[in-house]
């Protein structure tokens, strides 16, 4: 790793990112009924948890509202640091910056598309996914080898803790909580 990405690296305190196009590949699927229907990766949840195991900060900012959404940030246990449906982030990000009293340096942003530029040129440690628009991937310190959707969320996470010496730690937390909690069937009683 670079030096220069190591010190950036160092100084994160907390995880923001979008959601179309970051931990989705950006496609919606909307049936007759109106219902929308999104795609995520379980290796990007698995990343979430990860960084939660490691002590992580998260937050998801999205300029669009979806029930999609809302039921898989609640799965990930971020309900509660989920912004959506304003198109300027910068609201979202300085309510989170009060929030977490956070400097600018201490953030990563994840993004993807023109809507993300405004925050990605204010943190410390801009991410891109690798699908994301060119001015995306211009503004960005790092792009994932990853595309939105794909896995990026959780190959962005892995490089920060590996980056910051907690990577086997949060493993290894991580693993023990998973050995703690108790298998539940979804079978019906006979």
């Amino acid at each position: 790793m670079r030096s220069e990405l190591e010190k950036t690296i160092r100084k994160i305190k907390i995880i923001l990112t979008d959601m179309d196009g970051v931990f989705t590949d950006g496609t919606i699927y909307k049936g007759n009924d109106g219902m929308e229907l999104k795609r995520f990766s379980v290796l990007d949840s698995a990343g979430v948890a990860l960084a939660r195991a490691a002590g992580m900060k998260m937050a998801i900012i999205s300029g669009r509202y979806s029930p999609a959404t809302d039921a898989r940030v609640r799965e990930m246990g971020l309900e509660d640091e989920c912004y959506q449906g304003g198109l300027n982030k910068m609201d979202a990000y300085s309510e989170l910056k009060g929030k977490h009293e956070f400097e600018d340096e201490e953030a990563v942003y994840i993004g993807d598309d023109i809507i993300d530029l405004a925050i990605m040129e204010t943190v410390g440690f801009p991410i891109a996914v690798a699908n994301a628009h060119s001015l995306v991937k211009e503004k960005a310190k790092f792009t994932t080898e990853a595309r939105g959707g794909e896995g990026a969320v959780r190959e962005a996470i892995e490089l920060i803790l590996k980056g910051q010496g907690i990577y086997e730690s949060a493993i290894q937390k991580l693993r023990k909580g998973i050995a703690k909690r108790k298998v539940r069937s979804t079978r019906d009683p006979q």
